[in-house]
């Protein structure tokens, strides 16, 4: 195979990661991980798919955090 752009593809459109659904962002991470654990990346590329990773996951905690308290708030909880 050759690599003609692997950020076109692999990277929807480097999409803003605020707007992005939890599942959207999980799924994501997990071809960022894919794609740097098999070594088809290049260093500099492999470098900023681990910052777009660290973000994602991030994103993901947020959205996390945010779900748990309405949960929490709605079974009278805190």
């Amino acid at each position: 195979m050759t690599k003609d752009r692997p950020n076109n593809s692999e990277t929807p459109g480097a999409q803003d990661i605020s707007s992005m659904s939890y599942e959207a962002a999980i799924a994501e991470l997990e071809a960022i991980i894919d794609r740097i654990e098999s070594g088809e990346a290049g260093l500099e590329e492999s470098v900023k798919a681990y910052e777009r990773g660290v973000a994602l996951q991030n994103h993901c905690k947020a959205i996390l955090a945010r779900a748990e308290q309405r949960v929490t708030e709605l079974s009278g909880g805190g």
